[in-house]
């Protein structure tokens, strides 16, 4: 992909200042462009830029300009982007999911494959030093042969927060897709990849009210479910029990516990890059905590993107477009399954990712150190 790597950002969100913040004076990466369908916040963000232009993002997606495109819209405007910018030969790296259809996802990687050009999702949380810790310590034997796992994510709703969280409720979005990425990337690095799912899911209530910024108080409508749940068989034959919901108000669940024959291993939160993992071994009397011993040190949104532009044939991408469209495979298919009623198998499987070494936040910014 060559030396210089010329970083166009579709979308000015919430989450676009946290990846300015990784790409911004990184060595080796350029933020040429930026668009937004606001054209205010556009010009705001190219001002504070240098070398960057403020373009519609039709002009971005063609600009010359540009070598990868960032995709930060909302789901459901994800397979869109991406195949305008694969089609005018762009690398593309997205905001998960990979796109709010599971067809759509298979068209980004299919157009990508015969026009040559890369594609990356997120989660990248998972390659640092949390869940590469616990992964290292899976495959060092600390907890024996793995047995089952349990991941929970419980949560009021993204609208006590967010100022504009319609998109949270509506296609595309709900606790699975909005959330479940991060713990099933996760598992796919601990446990590898899914050969089927069984899945229920309910929805508490049909509008929420938003809690915050200019239309607190403003009720918006559900059309997804608000609460998932499911089980989900490895190939290995590890079972993975799966609680994603936007209906709780808290948990003292660990987010993922992985149990094997000789011990448990706690892992920390999958939305975040760091994190205690801990071990409690087979005829110890409690936890203790591990040493970080892998992931990228003091990571932050856009390593996943970094490690993309620095991968080659000796190794793929680790927050890889194949990856995602796993996950995401396995996400829908529990929809469809709590839909129907029934066992689905998946049709896609994803190499494990390459572990990440222990690596310095110098080392992975590109500083000398």
């Amino acid at each position: 992909m060559g030396d210089a790597h010329r970083v166009g950002i579709v979308g000015l969100g919430v989450i676009s200042r946290a990846y300015l913040d990784t790409l911004v004076g990184r060595p080796g990466v350029r933020v040429t462009a930026v668009a937004d369908l606001d054209a205010s916040r556009s010009a705001t963000a190219a001002a504070e830029l240098p070398g960057a232009r403020a373009l519609t993002v039709e002009e971005l997606l063609s600009s010359p300009d540009v070598d990868t495109v960032l995709n930060l819209t909302t789901p459901a405007a994800h397979a869109e982007i991406a195949l305008v910018a694969i089609r005018h030969g762009k690398n593309v790296y997205g905001e998960k999911p990979l796109a709010a259809g599971l067809e759509d996802a298979r068209a980004v990687l299919e157009a990508a494959a015969k026009a040559g050009t890369g594609v990356g999702c997120a989660p990248d949380t998972v390659l640092g030093t949390g869940v590469q810790t616990a992964r290292a310590a899976v495959e060092a034997g600390s907890i024996g042969r793995p047995q089952f796992a349990t991941a929970v994510m419980v949560t009021p709703g993204h609208e006590r927060w967010h100022p504009h969280p319609d998109f949270y409720y509506t296609d595309g979005g709900g606790p699975l897709l909005d959330m479940g990425p991060y713990y099933l990337s996760s598992l796919v690095h601990l446990l590898g990849p899914v050969r089927a799912v069984t899945g229920a899911a309910g929805r508490l209530r049909d509008e929420r009210v938003i809690g915050s910024g200019p239309r607190a108080g403003e009720r918006i409508p559900v059309e997804v479910d608000s609460h998932v749940t499911g089980v989900l068989e490895h190939v290995n034959g590890t079972l993975t029990t799966l609680t994603t919901s936007f209906d709780g108000v808290a948990t003292t669940a660990a987010p993922i516990e992985v149990h094997g024959e000789s011990g448990t291993l706690s892992v920390p939160d999958p939305n975040h890059f760091d994190g205690e993992v801990r071990l409690h071994a087979l005829g110890d009397a409690g936890w203790r905590a591990l040493a970080t011993s892998a992931g990228y040190a003091e990571g932050a949104r856009g390593v996943g993107l970094l490690d993309l532009l620095t991968a080659d044939e000796r190794r793929a991408p680790r927050a890889s477009g194949e990856l995602a469209l796993h996950v995401l495979e396995a996400m829908t298919a529990l929809l469809r399954s709590a839909a129907e009623g029934r066992r689905i198998e998946l049709t896609t499987t994803a190499e494990v990712p390459a572990p990440v070494p222990l690596t310095a936040a110098a080392r992975w910014h590109g500083l000398p150190g």
